[in-house]
């Protein structure tokens, strides 16, 4: 088996990549090495900063080393004894336009340096392309992965079949679609560079579920390019295992400072905000007059330790069942991330599907973005599909969430059972409560609707989402008469306008009270 699944949350997997020189654990991050001009080398990578796996690109070396790396054994040639991938060239084809080499050579050239894991030299779609181009990239990079196993002569490294289509979802539909149904080890979603520097992140989650929805669930899917740490979570959270980034690199050139919220350039900064082996021993003022190449340096070292730092956040978070809370932490260090974690609302039925329903931890539930959450998506569909009120009951009482959970534990409930005595046999009582909607008491300590805590007050949005799964839940169901216990100060009068207007729709009769003590002559009347 070549990838395994160990934990899960949301579409993220901590998983176990089994390939020829061992075994990696994914979420996986491999950093872009350039052996022509590289300030960190490979064996510091593993040793000293912890990365499992690198990437290099297989024309580079052809073009500019020829022979030697498959004389010597790609892992010899770059001193490192890790998991080592290839790109094929394909990058410098939507740069350059085309490269010297055909799919067959850069194919032969991988096998004879022996990578880990290759990659077919594909033809990128790229951003500022017609559609007509963009399925003419879809329809040859089809054609070349279909034309690889006739050339292929090695079982042992695990090949990549890439996904194009850039933004035209339809073509990546039809990419992913035809491509999984090739024996791939591994998937990638070709074309994100682009969206990414435009920080079209909206169009990325696009790009990414449309992938992800047509191609093999059990394969790895790897993102080229996701190279900053700060959109991590939402790659990964979304399914994708495996990325690569020379970002670590290319922004210490710029005197670019990354942060796991954004980036500084090192002059902005009058202290680091980090306290890695670099940030630890020098302030921004010695570090900016360092020797350029020490300080490209320097910046490189601090940029991998935050790459590294971050996947491990990411890794506990999934451990733990918090994935999604730490990708809204992350949504809200900028403003085109949580733009495009508001449109996980189109998914969130396919990711409900595939995400899982109980976790060991509870969940935090700060503001109306996380309505789309598979928690609360898994439980509404529940109750509107499988749930059937106790058959006894006429009466539908509905009370507001109370900070004890259970529920039927706060001092509220006891003085209503209390109080209602014999009549409790014929009044249901549900607590309405965010972001859940509707709680029936029986179902009061199955999770997560007991493991929660929500921040007050509530926003315009959940206090409507709320009141609209109220109104749901009385037109499912034939109560004779609904009770509803008010508060105001929480939800002012949303769901009691809510449930006059539903009641009013099946003609049946509607209490509202503001305090526990007038719940008998509402009963009454």
């Amino acid at each position: 088996m070549t990838f395994e699944v160990k934990e899960k949350d949301l579409l993220a997997r901590i998983g176990r990549l089994k390939t020829k020189s061992g075994t990696a654990e994914t979420p996986l991050l491999f950093p872009v090495i350039n052996p022509s001009i590289q300030p960190i080398s490979p064996k510091r990578i593993k040793e000293e900063f912890g990365f499992e796996a690198l990437i290099t690109n297989a024309y580079v070396l052809k073009k500019r080393f020829q022979n030697q790396p498959a004389n010597e054994g790609l892992h010899k040639f770059l001193d490192y004894d890790g998991v080592v991938m290839t790109d094929s060239g394909a990058y410098q084809i939507l740069v350059y336009g085309d490269i010297e080499a055909t799919s067959k050579e850069i194919v032969e050239y991988q096998e004879r340096i022996g990578s880990d894991i290759a990659t077919i030299l594909d033809i990128p779609t790229g951003w500022k392309v017609s559609e007509d181009y963009a399925e003419q990239t879809v329809k040859e990079t089809l054609k070349r992965a279909k034309e690889f196993f006739t050339i292929k002569t090695r079982d042992d490294i695990l090949w990549v079949g890439p996904v194009q289509g850039g933004r035209y979802l339809n073509l990546v539909a039809k990419s992913a679609k035809e491509m999984g149904k090739l024996p791939f080890e591994i998937h990638a979603l070709g074309s994100p560079t682009e969206v990414m520097e435009r920080y079209r992140f909206d169009v990325l989650v696009d790009m990414i579920m449309t992938a992800k929805m047509n191609l093999p669930l059990g394969r790895p899917l790897h993102l080229f390019g996701a190279g900053h740490p700060f959109m991590f979570s939402l790659a990964i959270a979304l399914g994708c295992d495996l990325f690569d980034s020379a970002a670590y690199t290319i922004y210490a050139k710029q005197n670019r400072y990354m942060t796991e919220n954004g980036t500084y350039r090192l002059n902005e900064l009058d202290y680091f905000p980090c306290v890695c082996p670099k940030c630890s021993k020098a302030n921004p003022k010695q570090a900016s007059e360092l020797p350029q190449k020490e300080r490209q340096i320097f910046l490189a070292e601090h940029n991998l330790y935050v790459c590294a730092a971050e996947l491990k956040r990411i890794k506990q978070a999934i451990k733990d069942g918090r994935l999604w809370e730490h990708l809204e932490m992350r949504a809200h260090t900028h403003p085109a991330l949580l733009s495009a974690v508001k449109i996980l609302g189109k998914y969130k039925e396919y990711i409900e599907k595939h995400a899982p329903t109980v976790k060991s931890s509870g969940l935090f539930f700060f503001s109306s973005l996380g309505l789309v959450r598979s928690e609360v998506v898994h439980y509404r569909k529940n109750l509107a599909e499988h749930y059937t009120k106790p058959k006894e009951t006429n009466t539908l009482l509905l009370m507001p969430q109370t900070q004890t959970k259970p529920f039927h534990k706060s001092h509220g409930y006891k003085q209503i059972t209390k109080l209602l005595n014999n009549r409790l046999s014929k009044v249901h009582v549900c607590f309405y409560a965010a972001p859940f909607g509707v709680i029936p008491i029986e179902l009061d300590e199955v999770y997560p609707l007991s493991q929660h805590e929500t921040a007050m007050p509530l926003d315009k949005e959940t206090i409507a989402y709320v009141a609209n799964q109220i109104v749901d839940y009385i037109n499912r169901t034939n109560y004779k008469k609904v009770i509803v216990l008010n508060d105001q100060e929480n939800w002012n009068k949303t769901i009691s306008n809510a449930c006059k207007k539903a009641c009013q729709q099946k003609n049946i009769k509607l209490k509202t009270v503001n305090n526990i003590k007038h719940l008998l002559p509402a009963l009454e009347n």
